[in-house]
């Protein structure tokens, strides 16, 4: 399994994170099994929200890691908080800590490797952001620190207020949803793709060393569906299917490989409970694709090179 180190610390992490957002679509003994498999392969980084099947997510990782007996030494465990769904986010102190507090009772474990705050809060105080980084630091109940589908200067308000690297940055990113690179492209032009909508994240993120954790990373629109096979991108597929022949692998396989293939060292956020193609994924890792490849995938989703 291809390794990173995550953001600016000295930690080797998979690239690729085992998502649990539907792990709670398995029973116990299915959680078990695709739980031990993802170990197996060394895919010992997942990720969590407290909001993953209002925290069933969380719990029943925390039985299937008990059934198979795994160390929890050997993991990397990140969650998320923030979201009160349906009404609205909050990085308040209180819900900060609370939120840390119901993820370790439902994961069974004493730490989480990494706390991010999930999506931004327009009334987020950033000192009491800071507060809650440094109780929860120093309480050993959080190792490090990130954010999920924030700006650079939403992040430069909270580094302002805390001496703590911000290591990760969740990001949706897939051939279809290649917004960060497009407008990479698209410099000065009056096209749809020269839109900075989101102030230049990508090459914020690489020159601070914050890894992009890229999520949905099959999906086109905002979970509207799986590109792959999709009758809505045929030339897509039809690229996509074609480089993958030629590798000898599946066309999740080459849709990892293009979005690891990126020099910003991404980690992806896989959020299949099959255990095939979750091997697929892992495949995919291992491929680098080459230059004209990846722009031949770019260039076949409708994206332009001005």
């Amino acid at each position: 399994m291809k390794n990173i180190i995550l953001g600016k610390t000295n930690i080797s992490v998979p690239a690729i994170s085992v998502g649990c957002m539907r792990l709670n679509s398995l029973d116990e003994n299915g959680a078990t099994d695709f739980v031990a498999n993802a170990v197996e392969k060394g895919l010992t980084f997942f990720d969590h929200a407290d909001i993953y099947g209002d925290g069933e997510c969380e719990k029943l990782f925390a039985k299937a890691m008990k059934n198979a007996h795994i160390d929890r030494e050997k993991l990397f465990i990140e969650s998320k908080c923030g979201i009160v769904p349906g009404r609205m986010y909050d990085f308040s102190y209180d819900h900060i800590m609370k939120s840390v507090d119901g993820i370790l009772s439902r994961l069974e474990t004493d730490y989480i490797d990494m706390l991010l705050l999930h999506r931004p809060d327009a009334l987020a105080e950033p000192q009491e952001v800071a507060q809650a980084f440094s109780e929860l630091y120093q309480s050993g109940k959080v190792k490090n620190f990130g954010v999920s589908n924030m700006k650079p200067m939403q992040i430069e308000l909270i580094k302002k207020y805390t001496d703590f690297d911000i290591q990760a940055n969740q990001l949706q990113l897939s051939i279809t949803n290649a917004r960060m690179i497009t407008n990479g492209f698209e410099v000065n032009m009056t096209t749809e793709g020269s839109l900075d909508r989101d102030g230049s994240v990508l090459d914020y993120c690489r020159l601070n060393d914050i890894t992009i954790q890229a999520w949905s990373p099959f999906q086109y629109g905002f979970f509207e569906g799986v590109f792959l096979g999709s009758e809505k991108y045929p030339q897509l597929n039809a690229v996509i299917d074609e480089i993958a022949q030629k590798y000898n692998v599946s066309n999740t396989s080459i849709a990892t490989a293009w979005i690891l293939r990126h020099p910003a060292n991404m980690q992806m956020i896989s959020g299949t409970m099959n255990k095939n193609r979750l091997a697929d994924i892992c495949s995919g890792a291992e491929i680098k694709l080459e230059r004209e490849e990846w722009y031949k995938i770019y260039l076949s989703a409708g994206n332009i090179l001005p």
